[in-house]
């Protein structure tokens, strides 16, 4: 209730504000008839008030807009509500302290070196699956959603976890530093990607046959 009576009083504020300076001149001196021909002539006088009525309009728009802000807000509430709770605390201290026991288990170049190959070669892979593999695969006359949002999905986890891998290299160990260790991965991961590619591409052109294959009996039964 109290959010919804503070954007009331603030127009209210600003209405009065705003106002003001004319109820200042009512009270000062009664306006004769030539000093209102004068202000309708467009006087200073004219051009404070315009600007009063102006400045109403502007403020009316934020009793509109206030409602808007208050999912962030709420969402910020839930989440430092979340942060101060025990329960969540040992929950996320859970899950995290075995990752964090094996990552320092795992510090040493060769691992490293490893993740960078199997990542590189999973963006490789992918990236040509999306382009040539459903090229071919729309020659043969075939075409799947799910095979092409699986292979995006694959494509964007390996992107995410090559440049982690690369981070936690240059943070960690002396991999990103060796010229030989970082041409002899890029190799490694760009001869497991091509194969991975046409492991890929193989699979889906079967699949293609297998569902071309399968209309066409249910087709033959059809006619019988």
């Amino acid at each position: 209730m109290s959010r919804l009576i503070a954007p009331i009083m603030l127009i209210t504020l600003v209405f009065c504000v705003a106002t003001s300076p004319a109820w200042a001149q009512d009270a000062e001196a009664p306006v004769s008839v030539e000093e209102a021909a004068t202000v309708e002539a467009g006087t200073p006088d004219a051009e404070a008030a315009a600007a009063t009525d102006d400045k109403e309009e502007l403020a009316k728009p934020e009793e509109v807009n206030e409602p808007a802000g208050e999912l962030p807000e709420q969402l910020k509430g839930i989440a430092k509500e979340v942060d101060d709770s025990a329960t969540a605390k040992d929950t996320s201290a859970g899950i995290l302290t075995p990752i964090y026991m094996v990552a320092e288990a795992l510090e040493f170049p060769a691992f490293h070196w490893l993740a960078f190959a199997l990542m590189l070669s999973g963006v490789i892979g992918f990236a040509l699956q999306l382009v040539i593999g459903k090229l071919v695969v729309f020659a043969h006359l075939g075409f799947s959603l799910r095979e092409i949002l699986s292979d995006v999905l694959s494509f964007v986890i390996s992107l995410i976890g090559l440049v982690l891998t690369t981070q936690a290299a240059a943070q960690n160990s002396t991999f990103t530093q060796s010229p030989f260790a970082v041409l002899s991965a890029s190799l490694l991961g760009l001869l497991l990607g091509i194969m991975l590619y046409f492991w890929g591409q193989a699979q889906e052109v079967e699949a293609v046959k297998g569902r071309t294959a399968t209309a066409a009996e249910a087709k033959a039964r059809e006619k019988k």
